[in-house]
């Protein structure tokens, strides 16, 4: 989008100044809502200049460290003095209702080794490289199904209703054996469990898709079907490895994480396309570059930007000291611009070597299903193109409203026509 769409406010900063073992600096608060859906906001661009580690404020004033570099990002990931576990005193929150809701603990991403070992290794099978190409003929005809109807529908239409959302739906809920025919009931829920107003409404969403899961789950331990959560019923609820609490916060994650995130990289991803009629145009001549593309969008769109941890050691970053206690959040959005390793960092570059991005996140708790989510990519977006070459906004691009800073990042609708 153009400079004018990419200014911020100078109010986004803090007056108070903080000093650090390097210098005095003003933190920035963080998050900030985007002002272009796919750049960083232009308030973060005195983090771009303070690698590896920068100074911010988060919501309450609570100060944190922002880790900013690329380098350093990938190594902390991996340092287990870092803990996701929510429930620990003083984690970091983004928002006052995310701070609400900490003491209820999240299944593989609130948990830290060896529990979160045991919870990996239980569904790790149905996501590895090998499961997602298997998987690959029914994300097609999924993608072609819903391009048929949109395509019946006529135009204009809302990619994310019609097209963006619907497909990872389909995908999850049929991998874990969940009836799509719910579909209305829990993508309502988890819009409201990642974006909802209040604790209250978070709170609400959690447990109604807490009792519709486990509801599925006695179902399916009276009659096993083909999926998931039948399996884990079957060979880890009966034996005892898992109790049905555990099994449905796992279920409750598996469900949530498996389309949402999908779905705002399907929405953003086409929405960035369509605003560089360059690159769509490239990628549109040589399909063989989409595998790479979708590696830059997604080093580029940063939809997940904002992880957490918390410092439970003393730990030394490059002559500066993370305290234990010490909240630390992780700006994928700025890590992967770092120009050290992506020169021109801001260009989308399908011919760039994009593979170490951090928008999976980075160490044991890398996104799960990273390989599922590169497949249905790579299909939704090359068979979009593919079968509408005349694909285009049918609204200003500046006027098309997409979501706060402090949730997954995407489009809250895209309008389109062809």
């Amino acid at each position: 989008m153009t400079d004018t769409d990419t200014t911020t406010d100078t109010d986004t900063t803090t007056d108070t100044d903080t000093t650090t073992d390097r210098d005095t600096t003003r933190p920035v608060a963080f998050p900030q809502d985007r002002t272009c859906p796919y750049h960083p906001p232009a308030g973060y661009d005195p983090l771009r200049a303070a690698r590896p580690l920068a100074r911010i404020t988060l919501f309450d004033g609570r100060p944190a460290w922002l880790v900013t570099g690329h380098t350093a990002a990938r190594r902390l990931l991996a340092d287990q003095r870092l803990s996701t576990d929510r429930t620990r005193d003083g984690f970091p929150a983004t928002s006052a209702r995310l701070a609400a809701v900490r003491d209820r603990r999240t299944a593989l991403l609130g948990v830290d080794d060896p529990e979160h070992r045991t919870q990996r290794r239980m569904v790790l099978p149905e996501f590895t490289l090998k499961r997602a190409a298997a998987l690959r003929p029914r994300i097609r005809r999924i993608v072609d199904e819903r391009l048929d109807a949109m395509i019946e529908q006529g135009p204009p239409a809302d990619l994310v209703t019609a097209f963006a959302l619907p497909v990872p739906s389909m995908v999850i809920c049929a991998l874990l054996g969940v009836p799509y025919a719910d579909h209305d009931f829990f993508e309502e829920q988890s819009r409201r469990l990642l974006r909802g107003p209040s604790a209250a409404d978070i709170q609400d969403a959690r447990s109604r898709l807490e009792e519709y899961l486990g509801d599925l789950i006695d179902r399916k331990r009276k009659a096993p079907g083909e999926g998931l959560l039948d399996d884990l019923v079957r060979h880890r609820l009966s034996e005892g490895a898992i109790d049905r609490e555990q099994l449905v916060a796992m279920a409750v994650i598996l469900l949530v994480a498996g389309h949402e995130t999908t779905a705002n990289m399907i929405s953003l991803g086409t929405f960035a396309l369509l605003d560089d009629p360059r690159r769509l145009a490239e990628l549109r001549e040589d399909p063989a570059l989409l595998p790479g593309a979708v590696e830059e969008l997604m080093r580029v769109l940063s939809i997940a930007d904002g992880l957490l941890r918390l410092a439970t050691e003393d730990i030394d970053v490059d002559g500066q000291t993370i305290r234990a206690g010490d909240g630390v959040v992780f700006s994928t959005s700025v890590i992967n611009r770092d120009e050290t390793v992506y020169p021109d960092p801001d260009a989308l570059d399908w011919h760039r070597p994009a593979r170490h991005h951090v928008a999976f996140g980075f160490g044991i708790h890398q996104c799960l299903g990273q390989n599922l989510a590169r497949a249905e990519l790579e299909i939704a977006l090359g068979t979009l193109f593919e079968r509408l070459p005349t694909l285009r906004l049918a609204a200003p691009a500046g006027e098309i409203p997409f979501k706060p800073g402090d949730t997954i990042q995407g489009m809250l609708e895209l309008p389109v026509a062809w």
